[in-house]
């Protein structure tokens, strides 16, 4: 029951009774409490089977009936009962998930009203891309850092194959926007990303091939994560990793994704997708209501900004594409090896 302002009443739907239909039952069993079970950490996802870290003990659970369809995904910190001891064979049940301090999401493109959630609790977005051997996307670069700021998570750009190619390019489009970067090469050692890496909870995402696992496998090499080559006739990776994984990393995790060949950003608001990119939304703020950032939108700021040379040509195209994705046109990049629009 709710109130009026006048010190009346209306009804809400806590005043609603519902009559029993007939030959219905009453319900007498309520959901269980579980007061009983043990908090944990979802570290893989197979097949309906969540592998769960629990008071140090690797388990394999079920997620419970009364769960219904809500997803579980790597991340999710879980409530757990039934046999905890990890033995082959045994079964446990997630009763509860705990609320989730971040979500990291996805389209499969950007018209495709379905968010798939990635991993949950993570507060570092690693973005892996290789200097050569597929070229550099940096636009992919952009969308996952809109992800990432939209998700709340720290964004590190981690450029691989630095033996291959020089990081110039990649760093005189990124250094200025004030992102962390490692740029690693086969020989490189890794102290330096070992250090941003200490204590949190990172999430590695890329396209495949581009050496994320391969990296992952180096952080941690009892991991034995798959790794692949790229097509020299495509230039494309094979998807190596076929599921999420985490992984503990000197007081934090390390959460390795299956590559992907589209980071699909339909679940963001357009005023949000503006936002991620940091330095052309400073100039978006003076453009008109329902200002479209396209070439031939009157009174753009971001166009005017374009002309006195202030910004970057190549992020604003990169903003534009992605923008025009929404409404169905292509922003796939082309590979060297590839000239032609990938499917």
């Amino acid at each position: 029951m709710s109130r009026t302002r006048g010190g009346g009443r209306h009804l809400d739907e806590d005043d609603i009774r519902v009559r029993a239909r007939g030959g219905s039952k009453p319900r007498t069993r309520t959901r269980p409490k579980h007061e009983n079970a043990r908090e944990g950490m979802v570290t893989a996802v197979d097949r309906g089977r969540y592998r769960c870290l629990v008071d140090r003990v690797p388990v394999v659970a079920m997620k419970a009936r009364e769960l219904g369809r809500g997803s579980i995904v790597v991340g999710d910190r879980v409530d757990v009962v039934g046999d905890l001891s990890g033995r082959p064979d045994t079964l446990a049940r997630v009763v509860r998930v705990r609320e989730r301090e971040s979500v990291l999401r996805r389209t499969a493109d950007d018209t495709d009203p379905v968010e798939r959630v990635i991993v949950a609790n993570a507060d570092q977005l690693a973005i892996v891309c290789a200097l050569a051997d597929p070229t550099p996307q940096p636009r992919f670069v952009d969308r996952c850092l809109v992800a990432a700021y939209d998700a709340g998570l720290e964004p590190l750009l981690c450029l691989t194959k630095a033996d291959l190619a020089s990081p110039d390019d990649m760093l005189g489009v990124y250094e200025p926007l004030g992102l962390p970067y490692e740029v690693l090469g086969p020989d490189q050692d890794l102290d330096g990303l070992r250090a941003r890496l200490a204590g949190r909870t990172t999430v590695f995402v890329g396209s495949s091939g581009v050496g994320k696992s391969t990296l992952v496998n180096r952080l941690v090499p009892s991991a034995d994560r798959a790794v692949g080559h790229v097509n020299a006739v495509t230039g494309r990776g094979r998807h190596t990793s076929t599921s999420a994984s985490a992984l503990e990393f000197e007081g934090g995790w390390l959460i390795d994704t299956p590559g992907v060949r589209s980071f699909g950003l339909a679940h963001i608001d357009p005023e949000e997708i503006v936002a991620g990119f940091h330095d052309l939304d400073a100039f978006a703020v003076d453009c008109p209501p329902e200002c479209t950032h396209q070439e031939d939108a009157p009174g753009c700021a971001i166009t005017a900004a374009l002309a006195r040379d202030e910004i970057d040509p190549d992020r604003v195209a990169s903003l534009r594409r992605l923008l025009s994705s929404r409404e169905g046109e292509d922003d796939t990049e082309p590979t060297a090896a590839s000239p032609e629009p990938l499917p």
